[in-house]
Order: C-alpha cells, then sequence, then structure tokens
C-alpha cells in the first residue's frame, strides 16, 4: 500500500517539478531565451495546440474553398452542372412522354383501333382524313363575293357593338398568316397563326393572368381575362414569361410561341377570344395583318 502511495507522488511529483529551457549563444555562451516549464504545462499547451489545430483544419475543409481539392467533396460549379443537368433532363422526360402518347394514338387511329375519334381542326390528325392534293380548295367566283359580303356585314357589326359595350380595343398578339380560321362547326373556337419559333406572344390588351400551365394536349397555355367580359387564350407557347397573378399590359409579352402539345402541327399560336363566357371570332375584333 505504501509502496503505491510513493508511486502516485513520484508521479505528481514529476508533473510539477520545473525544468528550464535556455537557449544560449553558441559562440559566447550568452542566455538569450529562458523557458521555466513543468511537464504538466507541456501536456497542457500540447493539447490546447492539437485541439486548435484540429478546429482550424476543419474550418479551412467546411468553409472555404479549400474543401474542393479534398477527396470526397465536390465542386460548387460540378453541383450547379449537376442541378441543370436534373432539370434538363425532367424537362426531356415530360416531352418523351407527350410524344409517345401521340404516336400511340396515331397509332390507334392508323390501325382503326379508335373509331369514335373526334377529328378538330386545331390537331394535325386532320391530315388522315383529307388528300389536300385531291381537293381543289379554290373557291369560284360567286363564292368569293358571298363570302366577302357576308364577312364584311358580319365584322363591322359585332366590332361596333362590341365596341359600345366593352369600350376596348384589341391588340394583335402576334404577325403572321392565317393557316386556321374560327369555325364552331368543328369547335374550333380560335384562330392559327403561323409564326416562327420563340416569336414574342403580346397581351392583345390589359388585363390579368388567370392562368398559366402546362397541358398535354396543347402545350404551354397562358389565359389573360380583361374589362369587358373578354378573355384571351394563348395556346401551344413554348414558354411562359407571366405567372397567374399578374397584370399585364396591351402588348406586353407574355409568352414564346411554339410547338409544344400533341394537337400542335408546327410553330403557331392557337388565339381564342371569348366574350362573357362564349366564343366569338377574334378577327371580328383584331386585324392579323
Amino acid at each position: 500500500m505504501k509502496e503505491k502511495i510513493k508511486e502516485k507522488r513520484k508521479f505528481k511529483e514529476k508533473l510539477i517539478n520545473k525544468y528550464r529551457l535556455v537557449i544560449i549563444n553558441e559562440d559566447t555562451f550568452e542566455e538569450k531565451l529562458t523557458f521555466k516549464l513543468t511537464r504538466l504545462n507541456v501536456f497542457v499547451f500540447g493539447g490546447l495546440f492539437s485541439i486548435l489545430l484540429i478546429v482550424g483544419t476543419i474550418f479551412l475543409i467546411a468553409f472555404t474553398d479549400l474543401r474542393e481539392y479534398i477527396p470526397g467533396y465536390s465542386s460548387t460549379k460540378l453541383q450547379k452542372q449537376a442541378t441543370q443537368l436534373v432539370y434538363q433532363v425532367d424537362s426531356l422526360t415530360e416531352v418523351l412522354d407527350v410524344n409517345n402518347l401521340y404516336i400511340e394514338k396515331v397509332k390507334e387511329v392508323l390501325t382503326g383501333k379508335t373509331k369514335d375519334f373526334k377529328f378538330d381542326k386545331d390537331s394535325v390528325l386532320q391530315t388522315v382524313k383529307y388528300n389536300k392534293d385531291s381537293m381543289n380548295l379554290y373557291p369560284s367566283p360567286t363564292d368569293l363575293e358571298f363570302r366577302k359580303s357576308i364577312e364584311s356585314a358580319d365584322r363591322y357589326s359585332i366590332f361596333n357593338e362590341a365596341t359600345k359595350n366593352a369600350d376596348i380595343v384589341f391588340f394583335a398578339p402576334v404577325s403572321g398568316s392565317l393557316t386556321d380560321g374560327y369555325n364552331p362547326k368543328t369547335k374550333h373556337f380560335a384562330v392559327d397563326i403561323a409564326v416562327e419559333m420563340g416569336t414574342p406572344v403580346k397581351s392583345v390588351a390589359d388585363g390579368t393572368v388567370i392562368f398559366a400551365e402546362w397541358t398535354a394536349q396543347t402545350g404551354h397555355v397562358i389565359i389573360v381575362e380583361h374589362t369587358g367580359g373578354f378573355i384571351s387564350i394563348y395556346k401551344h407557347n413554348t414558354a411562359l414569361h407571366k405567372v397567374q397573378g399578374d397584370l399585364v399590359k396591351s402588348g406586353e409579352a407574355i409568352a414564346s410561341a411554339g410547338d409544344t402539345g400533341e394537337f400542335s402541327t408546327g410553330p403557331h399560336l392557337h388565339f381564342e377570344l371569348w366574350s362573357d363566357g362564349y366564343p366569338v371570332n377574334p378577327i371580328n375584333y383584331i386585324d392579323f395583318d
């Protein structure tokens, strides 16, 4: 028992025994620096220095750009690129799903599996029903004269009435060639205007965006509500520049024309105009020339 007590005392004495560290000039033996140390002090200072070194190293690795040079850490640039690639893959997957659905529908029509399919002027499947090369699409002189008289009377009567009731003047959403007109019999309540991909689509009047989303059949769609009970609809856009709730001015770009959606026949704008819940012929209100 006494021997254990002596050993503890000796160990304690070793820890607190003072030692002198002297730095002298080798030539003159002059003392330059003198340090009085104990083993306990050396252990304490050594431990603190080790802790500070570990903390500093962790800080440099975690909060500085030096971590990019350590295996296991990815660079910020690579992380951004990876995120962009993920978004692109999601978009491509969505487009691929739409295209696959479109191809399946076309196969069903061509093989006769779909018997009750209704063709619409807004669909590319209209070309399956008619052979344009074998049809005479040129109207007779009498038909032309009749159409001109009817369209003029119809246009100006409706336009004047709309101006009186709504007190609104519409701005052409795009400039282009009309490829398909308003036809209630085929339920094509719109006009199709052929334009180049990415052409700015403008709001026909001041209003509020009430819908701006993607649909499988008509691609990116944006709907604007105007005064006087009018609503304008823009379909098959390649991109939308406004979101639901945005206020837009007449002539302000709200989308970019494109070729999206199952029913798209090429780069064009499918434009609809509704008044008090009923579709109206846009050419009676807007000059697209």
